[in-house]
């Protein structure tokens, strides 16, 4: 259902760390063309929602360093699309602003809420879930994410666990888990009533903005002290203000674990999160002795590795690696194990203590 009153808002101010450094804070992931399709991620991200709403009705929120990236990759996107914001405070304050915008201007707005890092295949199966969703949030206080039914015990993603409805596509949400040990994992797999949590949401404006105030209302304050601004010069002036008294926290921990009115549609799409090497090792089609190898590489009794490089006239040499991911960006070499996340984190925790942002 193609609607004027549907609208989109796409999250793109991350700084992608679990891909460091092959995604850097002054070119994240989602500026970058991770597939070799010609089309970044957010790009991709973009045009997949065209089918959905207007132009005019797709936002982009990210932080203001990134206002260039997004105008270079995004030109159609007018001033008044481009939400830039002033400090990272997390999902919560970045959605918050987007809908108290929208609402501003919009009352009877439905909003899809989607990150730009993510892919998606079986691009119809996409769209009609997302019409089913919008279609099911008219005029309903429900606040709706899309769950992916789990085809391994993923400990990267977090999950929801649904109770059985009326609706056949559409239930209850039970429990949320963020990042389970390969064991919860394995059993939330096993269970058949757990899905993956894809971080996409959907519900009309006045809904969210309900669940804003009764959950989260210091921050809905400081958006709702902002509504004869929004569309107007004064905007950047008092989000500047409105980000200095925003807590850092998720939309998730920060009212959908509270609230009672979330559930979860089920989509049948083919969808992952691309947050780690592990994954798009998983996705390459292409590997040579179960390696990815993007780089001018010369690989010798190296295994089901994979071999990153911006520079092709940097030739990466290798020997005696399984399991490993190499990855060359300008003056920083980092070699680590792959699918240790945890690990990864904190490497790039002490590499930025210790250094600030030089090789960040």
């Amino acid at each position: 259902m193609y609607s004027e009153n549907n609208f989109v808002v796409i999250m793109a101010g991350g700084i992608g760390s679990r891909l460091w450094p092959f995604s850097r804070t002054d070119r994240p992931k989602q500026f970058m063309d991770v597939f070799g399709l010609g089309k970044s991620l957010l790009q991709q991200t973009y045009h997949r929602f065209l089918p959905i709403c207007p132009r005019k009705n797709i936002f982009v929120v990210t932080h203001e360093d990134y206002r260039e990236l997004v105008q270079e990759q995004l030109p159609e996107i007018g001033q008044d699309q481009l939400l830039l914001e002033p400090h990272r405070r997390n999902t919560a304050a970045c959605i918050a602003y987007a809908c108290y915008k929208i609402a501003s201007a919009y009352p009877n707005a439905r909003i899809v809420v989607s990150p730009s890092d993510h892919a998606i295949f079986k691009e119809e199966a996409f769209h009609n879930c997302i019409f089913t969703g919008l279609e099911s949030v008219i005029d309903q206080d429900r606040l709706l994410t899309i769950g992916l039914r789990p085809h391994k015990a993923e400990t990267s993603y977090g999950y929801l666990q649904y109770r059985d409805g009326d609706e056949a596509t559409i239930k209850k949400v039970k429990t949320f888990t963020e990042k389970p040990s390969k064991e919860m994992a394995e059993l939330f797999v096993e269970s058949g009533d757990y899905v993956w949590n894809s971080g996409i949401f959907i519900w009309n404006v006045q809904a969210i903005i309900r669940a804003l105030r009764k959950h989260l209302p210091d921050l809905a304050d400081v958006f709702e002290e902002m509504k004869g601004d929004y569309f107007t010069t004064a905007e950047g002036k008092s989000l500047q203000k409105a980000y200095s008294h925003c807590k850092n926290i998720s939309i998730d921990y920060g009212l959908m674990e509270k609230a009672g009115n979330v559930d979860v549609i089920l989509g049948d799409f083919e969808w992952t999160d691309l947050g780690s090497f592990q994954t798009i090792h998983e996705l390459n089609q292409e590997k040579e002795e179960g390696n990815t190898v993007f780089a001018n590489a010369m690989l010798f009794d190296v295994e089901d590795s994979m071999v990153v490089s911006e520079d092709p006239e940097t030739l990466v040499v290798a020997e005696g690696l399984e399991n490993y991911v190499v990855a060359v960006r300008e003056k920083l070499v980092v070699v680590v194990k792959k699918g240790n996340e945890r690990n990864y984190k904190k490497i790039f925790k002490a590499v930025k203590n210790k250094t600030g942002k030089e090789y960040l």
